[in-house]
């Protein structure tokens, strides 16, 4: 069963669908809190969920307290970092052992966003696979080749596993996330194009947009996700501000590039439209040289210790650190002549590197290569290193009034 079934039926047909459990007027169905980097959400079976696509809409938005900016009669934590859905289910592809469809739950719009993807979230995959006897465990390390429904790409996670279960602790770190975790990789390789347009998605590593406030420089590239890289000093910035510096008027302006980004692409009719169509892709991310800089924890970053420095939005909020897909992203730009990263990045040889990225939260690594083809440039290895962490499973409830009312 793919993990998104086009299928059809209203809400009065569905009834309540297999699987799920009424507890006085509420309706419950399965579901799993992970962590992944440093985003968390529910992890759902696709089997547990109704056919009907509005009704599952309503559902995960009930789940978690959408729309409402606080999320306080659901599991949201008022922040789209941990507003975010994973449904799975078995694969029957040769290249694949699961299925993935990740959503973005607005905080304010009763709406899900099935575009793109989330690099952190990915990494909650794998784990949940093996744990839920998707995918056999095999020690020391379990390879889950995960489909992701979004895109049409396949992404290889290498998971810990002892004991038939995924491994939580370990010597990895995820700035951003507290204390150590079992590493988790993640590869995206040759299927990192979310548009299906290839690395460049526009055909050129560097042009010009049109906002209000002029004209802009940006590299717009596809690998992770559709990312709009532009260079802080557009917006009068150095680069190593934290997030609580980025004004109301600040976030504007970067909405009217990432808009424009958008209409660019052909993802929203017009730049002032794309925060309502298309508000999670495609991204908007800062890339300056590497400076020293102090991060959120306190911390003093050096410039030594990083290749780059990056500041970027999630869904027209400032991010607290850096989106898993991004940083892949931004790793496979580096390696591309003439984009705006490859122009601030400390410079590396040949066609394979490793990437610090120097965030609000810390330094983030990324490996990356990419390979010139008659076609143009192709990626071959994007990947990336988290942790995951099952934090509850149990029973998630929605009103019923809430399904089935008008």
């Amino acid at each position: 069963m793919a993990a998104v079934d086009t299928r059809t039926v209203t809400p009065t047909e569905a009834g309540l669908w297999h699987h799920a459990t009424t507890r006085g007027d509420q309706v419950g169905i399965p579901c799993v809190f992970m962590r992944g980097g440093t985003s968390r959400g529910a992890v759902l079976h696709a089997a547990d969920l109704p056919d009907d696509l509005e009704l599952r809409k309503r559902l995960i938005l009930g789940i978690y307290g959408s729309p409402d900016i606080r999320q306080i009669n659901g599991l949201g934590g008022a922040d789209p970092l941990t507003s975010k859905v994973a449904i799975v289910a078995p694969s029957d592809r040769p290249d694949a052992d699961v299925e993935f469809t990740f959503g973005q739950v607005r905080l304010a719009e009763a709406d899900v966003d099935f575009t793109g993807n989330c690099g952190n979230i990915s990494a909650s995959i794998g784990p949940f696979a093996i744990d839920e006897g998707l995918v056999p465990a095999v020690e020391p390390t379990t390879l889950v080749r995960i489909y992701l429904t979004n895109t049409g790409g396949v992404i290889t996670s290498r998971v810990p596993v002892r004991d038939g279960l995924a491994l939580v602790d370990g010597d990895a770190e995820v700035p951003g996330v507290p204390g150590r975790g079992a590493p988790i990789t993640l590869d995206f390789g040759e299927g990192s194009s979310v548009l299906g347009r290839g690395l460049l998605p526009t055909g050129v590593p560097r042009e010009q947009v049109e906002t209000p406030f002029g004209t802009v420089d940006v590299s717009i590239v596809d690998a992770g996700n559709p990312t709009v890289f532009v260079h802080p000093s557009v917006f009068g910035l150095q680069g190593t501000e934290l997030p609580a510096a980025l004004t109301a008027d600040l976030l504007a302006r970067m909405e009217m590039v990432r808009g424009a980004g958008a209409e660019r692409l052909g993802l929203a009719p017009s730049a002032a439209e794309a925060a309502h169509v298309t508000p999670a892709v495609p991204k908007l991310y800062m890339v300056s040289e590497p400076a020293d800089y102090i991060d959120s924890n306190g911390r003093q970053v050096s410039a030594d210790e990083i290749d780059v420095t990056g500041r970027g939005l999630s869904m027209q909020v400032p991010h607290k650190a850096y989106a898993g897909t991004v940083a892949m992203c931004t790793g496979v730009a580096a390696l591309v002549p003439g984009t705006v990263v490859a122009d601030v990045v400390r410079p590396a040889a040949g066609n394979h590197r490793r990437l610090r990225i120097g965030h609000p939260s810390g330094v983030m690594g990324v490996e990356a290569e990419v390979v010139d083809r008659p076609e143009g440039p192709m990626v071959t290895v994007a990947a990336i290193e988290r942790t995951a962490r099952r934090i509850m499973d149990g029973t998630v409830y929605v009103s019923r009034d809430r399904l089935f009312g008008e």
